[in-house]
């Protein structure tokens, strides 16, 4: 591999982006050549405090970004000169707009799970389609629901056990830092279309998974829990499953026993083992709750929607330029930079 770090903007500093800018930081092979935004509130300006070189998404907000004291070092169309690869991290259809733009430059990018599939024609969780990514001028991380579909789904089918899956999701209303603006009390929201949106995204994947997926939005903005009724080929047993699983490094195995009875608690745990924001990276799977029947196994686990996808990104980056050798090595760097590991004690 060059030594020559792979050169990087993101596109909007919001939820996704703030993340996947510290994580870019934390990259021995890449560099975070700048972040553009149109906002020029505290979000942005956090930015700034870390030293990140900072654009204006737009040319009409150039001037508002300025007159807010932002140390502003262009707009967008000067930062894409600059790099190998743009992350896309606006609001949802905004990516997909973007995308001639991102073209006309010449440069490699990464749109998100809000946009379609059709946006850049390949879908990508690093464990199942690297290689596939390789080379390409673009793909789009799947959403937070889907990544954590295909990361537990397609370790059973790579260890051929799964034969179909249905899935129960409930959602969390909306992101924390949205909470005064929007969210539901008082009610659930069942998505109106089964499947919901979810299993057929996976399928964009890896198209041989056999998943149904059931969604309902809930009144809380922590995160996303989702229950499984899995069929397997054949009977087993619940060790054979817990192995089959533990060969995703990004699955991170809880118990309700240690007192990680909640989402909340999750949560806090994250912090308390220093990570920023909370993040947890990994699919937080209930050990002492998987239960196999026969050639049934159920089992639910715990997505954070806001950290989920920070590993698949690095990954992505590092699939469109060809600079890691192997699905297995770019991983691994990632693993290692971010701290994600299968068990937390």
């Amino acid at each position: 591999m060059s030594n020559k770090k792979i050169r990087v903007a993101v596109n909007g500093f919001g939820v996704i982006g703030r993340r996947v800018a510290d994580a870019i930081v934390l990259q021995d092979d890449m560099e975070l050549i700048g972040v553009s935004d149109v906002a020029y509130d505290w979000r942005i300006k956090t930015a700034q405090i870390k030293g990140y070189a900072l654009y204006s998404s737009n040319d009409d907000f150039l001037i508002k970004m300025k007159e807010a004291e932002l140390d502003v070092q262009g707009t967008l169309d000067s930062l894409l000169n600059q790099v190998d690869v743009v992350i896309d991290c606006a609001p949802k259809k905004m990516g997909a707009a973007n995308v001639k733009k991102y073209q006309s430059k010449n440069v490699k990018y990464i749109l998100q799970g809000g946009e379609k599939h059709e946006a850049t024609g390949h879908s990508f969780v690093a464990e199942s389609n690297f290689e596939s990514a390789r080379g390409r001028q673009c793909t789009r991380v799947v959403s937070c629901n889907t990544t954590s579909i295909v990361r537990t789904l397609g370790t059973l089918n790579r260890k051929k056990l799964l034969k179909r899956a249905r899935g129960t999701l409930l959602r969390r209303s909306t992101d924390p830092i949205d909470s005064h603006l929007s969210g539901i009390i008082n009610t659930l929201l069942p998505e109106p279309h089964i499947p919901s949106h979810q299993g057929p995204d996976a399928q964009t994947v890896d198209a041989s998974l056999d998943v149904v997926t059931m969604a309902v939005q809930v009144p809380e903005n922590i995160g996303h829990v989702h229950f499984w009724n899995v069929e397997l080929i054949r009977n087993t047993d619940r060790e054979e499953v817990l192995e089959a699983l533990r060969e995703s490094t990004r699955i991170g195995f809880i118990k309700m026993k240690d007192g990680l009875t909640g989402i909340n608690t999750v949560k806090e745990l994250m912090a308390d083992i220093g990570r920023p924001r909370g993040n947890l990276y990994e699919v937080a799977l209930w050990d002492d709750l998987l239960e196999v029947r026969g050639n049934e196994v159920f089992f639910s686990y715990m997505v954070d929607n806001q950290a989920i996808v920070i590993p698949e990104t690095i990954d992505a980056i590092r699939a469109l330029t060809g600079t890691a050798s192997t699905a297995l090595e770019s991983i691994q760097k990632t693993n290692n930079s971010l701290g994600i590991r299968n068990n937390f004690f």
